[in-house]
């Protein structure tokens, strides 16, 4: 048996495995061979393990039941009455037991990266009744680390940036590898660093792996990225160790290194001097090799010899020089420009000043072409004055324009009529002197805006446009009126003395000093003995009474003609009537009632009063058979209650009533234009409602003495007359045909049929010496006795 206080045994098995292709590993001690393996059994003691026990195993795989090592107790006399049993971490799925020899086996391979140490408890038990013949025995197993895993870049691949031009040995990034194996135990996790693919540009330093540039001063501009392939290797890089590698992305960032530089010493532009100001006259630009913020640059005009004729600004996005015209171009002053540009570095280096001057010059030549320009106004806006009793074709002032080309064309000058849509005034084509066409009213229109075209001559597209602007000065030629419509109350118990009205005056006219109205009353009312007035000298006068006892039942109203004066020259005057209505007031002098009074009617007796009344009745009842009568000979004889009259159409199949027809019109008389008018003759032949023409009734000329085109008309109109006054004509909507076809012509008839019916004076004798051709007509026409074919 295994003593309570037994030794503690500490065992150390180095194994070594080679995975074999049947899954067979073999083990041994430290310093022995594989195939010694076979010999442990027989040649090596086994040993007693106490309570806690190590067994170190190397960091690699065991497969298919490999010893590890033997356990044995005291009590155990090979009978076969004791049975080992193993539990913990591991048992029956990585290690395992012989139940009777005591044999431990892995089955499995061990990995340190994946578990390190195994705790194992092992026990000897009676194999019948199962229970314990030794205490329990617990070791541990620890698995021994080997080189099994290569260093591994975790954050790569790499991206870096470092500045162009920068001094050597700048560092660019730091890389770090890791690797799984033991870095306490030998030097499977000792890494170093090198570089396999960038250099010269750029090193890495072995133990820390921090790259920096191996050159100094690399250009971006030249080659602005740069690949690195850096290896980590364990075993401090010795032979046998194990590498892994990663890529680095260098980038070369920019810097202020390049100046601007223009391609050429000299630009020419060519504009139409038509171009309008704040356009962008050219485009120029500097190539700088920079890019960013460090290719901004500025512009500016150093020198030129229009100062203040252009400006040049910077586009953002394409960083270019944009050349803007300030004020307009005239070919005809001067046809080119001249310009010397400085385009400069917006952030310049200090580190970089020592390479050169950052700017650049050139210089840009403008050449104006020239275009047809449309004729000027001398003054764009001409302030004319005209009186407002201005006679029509007064002269009130002249425009004038030229061609500013140098062709310098005739011009023709016209109104815009759309200024001046009433035609008021007219423009002399060739001199450009407006006058007056219509009297002006300057209380209609005080201001007049006329747009004058001036048009060239040769070319009629060019158009100049200018301003007139007619003032319209004032004359008294409005007379002053009441301000308002004023609605006087006059009360009857009214004291002599009492204003009852305050007026004032308005006057259309505005003359220059302000108005200045004199009030008076007018010459007929002059001295009546009702009112008064009394001028306020301020343009207002009071109307005041000059007794009391008005009464309204014996004169409700009092008309007051009052006279207004205006201050003008000549003075304009106008009499206004004041309406003066009598009212019953209360004590405060507040009107209750105006206007006449209504009396009762008396001293008729009742009898009159019923006589009255059935008088009114009795003319109803006449009325209301009068329209009943009339309403019933147009209805007709069968009547459709249902019918919807407007809806209903109505169909006359009348072909006709032959001579009756006449009742419209009589053509034979219509024809006759000699009649003599009769108010007793028909009135659808001598009508006698008025005519277009307004003669007296006594002069009315006959329609023979009118000419043809005016009776026709006259006639027409008169039956039209007749049509609207008859009450039994057809409906409005009705159509009369008169069939009326005046005197003739005085060449008459040209029928030929008309003509051999009727004897001529025409004599055709001269169609026989014609020749046979004529023969016909001549036989036709000619004098005969008879023997023609209508003869």
């Amino acid at each position: 048996m295994f003593p309570e206080q037994s030794f503690i045994w500490t065992l150390i098995i180095d194994l070594w495995v080679e995975m074999c292709k049947i899954c067979n590993f073999s083990s041994g001690l430290v310093g022995q061979k594989p195939s010694d393996h076979r010999l442990l059994k027989r040649t090596r003691p086994i040993k007693y393990l106490s309570s806690n026990s190590s067994f170190a195993l190397t960091d690699h795989r065991f497969m298919c039941a490999s010893l590890l090592l033997q356990l044995h107790s005291d009590v155990d006399k090979g009978d076969g009455k004791v049975k080992y049993v193993l539990s913990g971490e591991g048992a029956t799925s990585i290690f395992t037991i012989d139940e009777n020899t005591g044999d431990i086996h892995a089955t499995k391979r061990l990995d340190r990266e994946a578990q390190a140490y195994y705790t194992l408890q092992a026990q000897a038990v009676d194999r019948i009744t199962n229970l314990p013949v030794e205490p329990r025995s617990e070791f541990v197993v620890k698995v021994q680390d080997i080189n099994d895993n290569e260093p591994k870049f975790i954050d790569g691949p790499y991206l870096a940036g470092v500045p162009e031009m920068s001094p050597l040995g700048t560092m660019v990034v730091q890389v770090a590898a890791t690797d799984a194996d033991d870095p306490t135990y030998g030097n499977s996790a000792r890494v170093v660093y090198s570089i396999i693919h960038g250099q010269p540009y750029f090193s890495v330093e072995p133990k820390t792996g921090v790259i920096r540039t191996a050159l100094s001063n690399m250009d971006r501009e030249t080659r602005d990225q740069y690949v690195l392939v850096i290896q980590a290797k364990d075993m401090v890089g010795q032979m046998g160790g194990l590498s892994g590698t990663t890529s680095v992305t260098v980038t070369l960032t920019d810097v202020n290194d390049n100046p601007p530089r223009f391609t050429h010493k000299s630009y020419q532009y060519t504009v139409l001097e038509s171009l309008p100001v704040q356009s962008v006259v050219a485009r120029i630009k500097a190539a700088d090799a920079d890019i960013g913020s460090n290719a901004e640059m500025d512009y500016r005009i150093m020198d030129g010899d229009a100062p203040g004729q252009f400006n040049i600004t910077t586009d953002e996005n394409t960083q270019e020089g944009m050349i803007i015209l300030l004020k307009p171009l005239d070919f005809e002053t001067k046809s080119s420009f001249s310009l010397r540009i400085e385009a400069t570095n917006r952030n310049i280096d200090s580190n970089f000043l020592s390479l050169g001057s950052f700017s650049d010059t050139t210089s840009v030549k403008v050449t104006v072409e020239d275009v047809n320009e449309p004729p000027v106004f001398s003054k764009a806006l001409s302030e004319l004055v005209v009186s407002e009793d201005a006679k029509v074709g007064t002269s009130i002032g002249r425009v004038s324009a030229h061609d500013p080309d140098t062709s310098n064309n005739a011009i023709r000058f016209s109104i815009d009529r759309n200024t001046d849509l009433e035609r008021f005034f007219n423009v002399d084509a060739l001199s450009g002197v407006i006058s007056t066409a219509k009297p002006l009213d300057r209380e209609a229109n005080s201001v007049h805006n006329l747009t004058i075209f001036a048009i060239e001559s040769q070319d009629p597209t060019q158009i100049g446009r200018g301003v007139a602007l007619v003032t319209v000065q004032d004359i008294n030629d409005n007379a002053p009126v009441f301000a308002i419509d004023y609605e006087t109350l006059l009360c009857e118990n009214a004291m002599p003395g009492q204003v009852i009205q305050t007026i004032s005056a308005v006057d259309k006219d505005e003359p220059l000093r302000g108005h200045r109205f004199y009030f008076a009353l007018a010459a007929p009312v002059a001295g009546n003995p009702n009112f008064t007035l009394r001028d306020n000298k301020d343009n207002t006068a009071s109307i005041l009474t000059k007794r009391d006892g008005f009464r309204r039942r014996q004169q409700p109203v009092y008309r007051l003609p009052v006279l207004i004066v205006d201050s003008g020259s000549p003075a304009l005057s106008s009499t206004n009537t004041l309406l003066v209505r009598v009212c019953d007031c209360d004590s405060d002098g507040v009107a209750l009632s105006c206007g006449a009074v209504a009396y009762t009617a008396t001293g008729l007796s009742t009898g009159a009063l019923l006589a009255i009344l059935g008088c009114i009745i009795t003319l109803l009842v006449m009325v209301l058979l009068i329209v009943t009568m009339r309403r019933r000979r147009k209805e007709p004889l069968i009547l459709e209650e249902e019918r919807d009259i407007r809806e209903n159409i109505v169909r006359y199949d009348d072909e006709g009533g032959g001579e009756e027809d006449t009742e419209a019109f009589d053509m034979v008389t219509l024809r006759n234009l000699n009649v003599i008018r009769d108010p007793s003759v028909r009135r659808d032949v001598t009508p006698d409602t008025p005519t277009f023409f307004h003669y007296p009734s006594a002069s009315r000329p006959p329609y023979k003495s009118l000419p043809d085109n005016v009776v026709f008309r006259e006639f027409i109109w008169d039956r039209l007359k007749d049509a609207d006054v008859d009450p039994s004509a057809p409906p409005y909507d009705s159509l009369q045909t008169y069939a009326f076809e005046g005197s003739g012509s005085v060449a008459e008839s040209l029928s030929s049929l008309e003509s051999l019916s009727t004897d001529s004076d025409q004599n055709y004798d001269y169609l026989s010496n014609w020749g046979p051709r004529f023969k016909k007509l001549a036989d036709l026409y000619g004098n005969s006795d008879g023997t023609g074919v209508f003869s």
